[in-house]
């Protein structure tokens, strides 16, 4: 059989993990985030918290990754650890949810910041959200050069712009500290636990990524020692990175000033360097959360073909096109899907939050995965989490606990997403049970 070639190296997997990781969120969540908490030190608070729970959860992967060195993440761990039924479900809510909620709330992020140059109401930025999705769409449609293309390019933007960003900001530009002193009532009502629960889960959002270094490990170099590795560098980075970028956003505008923006970047380096400099940061927000769509479709489209070709998806989405040779079935469904749940969510915080709560079962899954492989000592053996099974238990407790209180603090969005995923059941008894079997 033909293997996978193994050319990817620590560097190699560090900008990948970033280049994933670093999209549009640090462009869009901190002012939502602050509409939760009363302070920047409860948001600072929020944010290490999370990130304590993303070091943890890198580790388990890297061990995962480690132990079966195979390109496909968590729909291998799950499918191996709990049958082709779970796995079927993962895949199916990345088509329903997971994957498709990007294209959805990210195109709003984009048409927000085109909005720094026309001035357009919602409507107009709704529909411009919609022509993004079909554009990147089609840009995937016509051959992966031209994907790949935009999605390096994008990846340089935003990382260099950000980094740019945040250093002259802090270093240069002498922002006032005294604006991180001020306590306010949040403007979300749903009690101290509750707008914990909410802002937790937007922090999430702006991590995710960090799990996707599993998906390439089949071609990675010694992915026993490259993969923690690459974890541990890259999720320290992006968060200094993050980090660096709300204490920018707080000590220029305040923490009013922060919740009553809806660009909060270009705000931020309107003040500090002026109109041409929130043009070029608007730039780089559009160009970052475009290459962030686009990434995600050619990521996602190939998932579909996966899993058609190995039968747990319908005949229909393994078609690749005579003369451009890409999975163009598969493309057309996720911006048909994507455009859908804009329409029927229209709203940034309720798409991705939808799609967070989505995937933190799935980690809960992913980590009992982890629990089984160590008591059967399933897999290749190489880098092993320490402080078993002391971390991965806290890791799991705060998974569950985050996944039981959006349930009880926002029941309806949460019975609407499972929703989504569940519809999945039906469809694999009827249609893919019989073939799994055979």
């Amino acid at each position: 059989m033909t293997q996978l070639k193994k050319s990817l190296g620590l560097i190699d997997g560090i900008s990948l993990l970033i280049g994933i990781t670093i999209g549009s969120a640090i462009f869009a969540t901190p002012q939502i985030i602050a509409s939760y908490q009363n302070s920047f030190s409860s948001i600072i608070m929020l944010w290490a918290v999370v990130i304590f729970f993303v070091f943890i959860g890198s580790l388990i992967y890297a061990e995962l990754g480690s132990r079966f060195p195979n390109t496909g993440g968590e729909y291998i761990y799950i499918s191996k650890a709990f049958g082709p039924f779970w796995g079927f479900i993962f895949g199916w809510a990345q088509l329903l949810i997971i994957r498709t909620s990007p294209a959805a709330g990210i195109s709003l992020i984009t048409a927000n910041y085109i909005g720094f140059f026309v001035d357009i109401n919602q409507f107009q930025k709704n529909l411009i959200a919609v022509l993004i999705i079909i554009l990147f769409g089609v840009i995937n449609y016509l051959g992966v050069e031209r994907a790949s293309f935009y999605n390096k390019f994008s990846s340089l933007v935003k990382t260099l712009g950000i980094v740019i960003f945040v250093v002259f900001g802090l270093i240069f530009f002498g922002p006032d500290f005294s604006n991180l002193q001020p306590i306010i009532q949040p403007t979300q009502n749903l009690g101290p636990i509750g707008n914990f629960v909410a802002a937790s889960i937007l922090v999430l959002f702006s991590f995710l990524g960090w799990d996707r270094v599993g998906y390439v490990a089949g071609e990675m170099k010694d992915p026993k020692k490259t993969i923690p590795l690459t974890m541990f560098y890259g999720v320290s980075l992006i968060s200094l990175i993050y980090l660096a970028a709300n204490l920018l956003y707080h000590t220029v505008l305040g923490l009013e000033g922060v919740r009553g923006s809806i660009i909060v970047a270009s705000d931020t380096a309107s003040i500090l360097f002026g109109n041409k400099g929130a043009i070029v940061i608007s730039l780089v927000v559009i160009i970052s959360a475009t290459g962030s769509i686009n990434g995600t479709i050619m990521s996602a489209s190939r998932l579909y073909f996966a899993m058609a070709r190995d039968g747990l998806l319908f005949n229909w989405f393994k078609n690749i096109h005579p003369k451009y040779k890409t999975p163009n079935r598969s493309i057309i469904a996720h911006c048909i899907w994507g455009i859908a749940l804009l329409v029927i969510r229209q709203n940034f915080e309720t798409i991705v939050s939808g799609m967070v709560f989505t995937i933190l079962i799935f980690y809960i899954l992913t980590t009992l995965a982890f629990f089984k492989f160590r008591k059967t000592n399933q897999g290749k053996k190489g880098y092993r989490l320490p402080f078993y099974p002391i971390l991965p238990l806290i890791y799991l407790g705060g998974l569950v606990l985050l996944v039981v209180l959006r349930l009880f603090f926002q029941f309806n969005l949460s019975v609407q997403d499972l929703s989504f995923v569940l519809t999945g059941v039906p469809i694999y008894f009827l249609f893919f049970k019989q073939k799994v079997n055979r």
